[in-house]
Parts: structure tokens; sequence; C-alpha cells
């Protein structure tokens, strides 16, 4: 059985998280509770610590040897984060990546999956704020219990009430169910731009932001894969349940991807990976600006794809996708680098295109194979990584794979 962080934040719902605490130990759970300040205005803390016989965490500054660093220590541990009630406050918090209290900070630093039960006055929960941080938390894998309907605390009848516990408890065993198609595979994703250093302050980059590998990651994630991220430098919030490598350049890309992929059923390389980088790496001191030219000579970095390719023999290996974004021909340019790179998929696409190019939130393409062409029309890119999934999952039946 797992080891659920229970957050408690300051809703009349609070004295039903007693219950919820308490169905969980019965389904063979061990709870943490974590409470807000304004929780304990509610609900005390001797209540939670003789339900979970564990120390109720109300301080993210406690005193003690390391207990500043708790939520850390906690984020790692946990293989659940559950926040019942969840109020339009710790909502808005989370949505948007703000870490002021322990619980705040333990969201930001857990790649544990994420449940929320929402309690709140009917119109707070139907204003468009709270609805739009909902839908953020929503498109990052958080999970939510929906709130039941009926007599609420401020007098009104409506939607609005913490659900019931054993429905919350459900919820999150539900949750921690291994399930989906993808269960039991390792699936890399790599994501994002390289940084190719010049000296201590310029580097050779590119305008990638990591937003399609990031939605790869998560839906493979929502498949139930074992998923490692292999990111370069990009600012996105990790899809939750996902292991994050982070690297700078293209070697170290380079290594993190073939370290992780000798493991793996999937292997997708959805990085702009720098195709060059200065010869001898970066120089110490900052080149001093003059008045001439300034010559840099470069040398090709490690071609990642081609060397996955080349390391599979006699079908074993990984399936490997890669991707080609070209500006022209991208389904030309496609077909000659499944040849060349030994790769099952190349998703090929057209960067010159409105809605296809780096940074966007949308993205058309083909998929090419050896069983022909297909043409993705332009949508989101969660929409986009379902159907190369897809034709993943195809690929991992055909083909005999470890």
């Amino acid at each position: 059985m797992a080891h659920i962080a229970l957050g408690v934040t300051g809703g009349i719902g609070a004295y039903k998280a007693v219950e919820v605490a308490r169905e969980l130990q019965q389904r063979g759970h061990d709870v943490t509770a974590i409470m807000t300040r304004t929780a304990r205005r509610f609900v005390g803390e001797v209540t939670f610590e003789a339900i979970t016989r564990r120390r109720v965490i109300t301080d993210q500054f406690a005193r003690g040897a390391n207990a500043d660093i708790e939520h850390i220590s906690l984020a790692t541990g946990i293989g659940l984060l559950l926040i019942a009630p969840a109020t339009a406050n710790v909502i808005g918090k989370l949505a948007n990546g703000i870490a002021d209290d322990f619980l705040s900070s333990l969201y930001l630093a857990t790649r544990a999956p994420v449940l929320l039960a929402p309690a709140m006055n009917t119109n707070m929960l139907e204003h468009e704020a709270v609805q739009r941080n909902i839908a953020a938390l929503s498109s990052r894998g958080v999970r939510f219990v929906d709130p039941g309907e009926g007599y609420l605390a401020c007098g009104w009848i409506g939607k609005g009430r913490l659900a019931e516990p054993t429905r919350i408890a459900e919820a999150a065993d539900d949750l921690l169910r291994p399930s989906g198609s993808l269960l039991g595979r390792l699936v890399v994703v790599s994501a994002g731009p390289t940084y190719e250093d010049i000296d201590p302050v310029r580097y050779i980059g590119n305008r990638s932001s990591g937003k399609m590998g990031y939605a790869l990651a998560g839906e493979a994630a929502r498949r139930g894969a074992r998923v490692v991220l292999v990111s370069g430098p990009s600012s996105l919030t990790p899809p939750q349940g996902v292991e994050v490598v982070r690297v700078r350049g293209a070697r170290e890309m380079h290594g993190a991807v073939l370290a992780h992929a000798k493991e793996a059923q999937i292997v997708i390389m959805a990085a702009a990976v720098a195709d060059y980088t200065p010869i001898g790496g970066a120089v110490e001191a900052k080149i001093e600006k003059t008045d001439g030219p300034l010559t840099l000579t470069l040398e090709r970095t490690p071609d990642i794809l081609a060397d996955l390719g080349r390391d599979r023999s006699a079908g074993e290996g990984p399936v490997l996708i890669g991707f080609a974004a070209e500006s022209g021909d991208p389904i030309r340019r496609g077909r000659e680098k499944l040849r060349r790179k030994g790769a099952d998929l190349i998703v090929a696409n057209d960067i010159s295109k409105p809605g296809s190019g780096f940074d966007s939130d949308s993205n058309a393409a083909t998929l090419i194979s050896s069983d022909g062409d297909e043409p993705v029309p332009l949508g989101s890119k969660s929409e986009l990584a379902s159907r190369i999934l897809d034709r993943a999952e195809r690929l991992l039946e055909r083909i005999p794979r470890r």
C-alpha cells in the first residue's frame, strides 16, 4: 500500500478530512497530514495525529536539523498527494506555481500523482478564474474528485460541498492502482532545445520550448508507462509522475538518452538538438567584443537518433520515433530521415506554417513509416501526442522488442 500525503486546507470541509484519513488507513495506506494555517482554525492537528499516528506537518520552517527542506524528502517518498478539501485559494496557488507554505511547496517538489477534492461556495466554484485554474491543473495531469451538491455551510443549496470521504478514498485507490495500455513499459522522451556554450555568457540555441516533448511524456504517463523525460533548458512544468533528467548541451543529452534507452521499449526524440557546437567547447573567459568580425569554428554534435538506430540489431531494442521539423517539404525529408536513421516512425512537420512552429500550442504533422504516410491535421500538441503514442503501441505489437 502507499504512503499518502493528505493536505488539509481552510474550509468547513476540513472536518471531513479526518474521515478521509481514516478511510485511507482502513484501505491499508499510511497517511501524513499537512495542515495549512487556516485549516487549523477548523480542526486541530491533534485529531489527525491520533488517527494517523504520525506528526502533523504545519510549518515549512519548523525547528530541527534540515526541517526547512522536509517538503523535499516527503516529496520523494509519497505515492500520492491528496488535498481535501481543496479551496479556491490553494487551487489558484498550485495552478500558478506559488509556493508560500509547506503544502504548496510539496506540490511543486513531488512527482507523485496529485488528487484534489474541491470544496467551496457554488459561485466561487463556477467563477471563471477558478475554472481556469482547474483546467490548467487538469492539463498537467492533476486529477479531481468532483464536489457534491446539497446544503452548503454558507446556507446556499448547490454544488460545492466536499465529496464524501468514501468517494475520495476510492478515487485515491483508483489513481494508485496501476493501469493503462503502456503499463510496465519504459518510455524515454527527449524534449526542448540544447544550448551549446560559446563562452560564460553566450551560447548557440534554438526556439524550441519543449511543449511537444512534454505533451508526449504526459500522454505516455497517462497510459501507465514509466516515463523518463530528458529535457533541455525549458520553463515548462513537467507532467505529474514523470522522471525528469535535466541536460544542457547535445553531448549531455546524447549520454542521458542512450543510458536510459538500454531498458526502454519506446524512445521518442522530440528534442531540437543542436547540429553544431564550438570545437573544444566553451572558452573559459568572455570573448571580448572587437570592431572586426568574429569567426567560430563548429563541429557536428552526436546524432542521437542515428546512434540509437545503429545500436539495434535483428529488430531488437526500442521502437524509435524521430522528428523532422523542416521549413519546406517535411515529407520528403522525413522519408529520407526514416531510412538514414533506422527509425520506425518519423513525425514530419513544416515549422513555417502558422500554428506549427516552435513554442506554439498547436501542431500539424505527417506520421511517416514503412506503412506509408498518415497526415495529422492542425490541433493541440496533446492531440498529436495521442496519435503518436497510438502508432507507437501498434509498432510494439508488430515488432518483437525486448
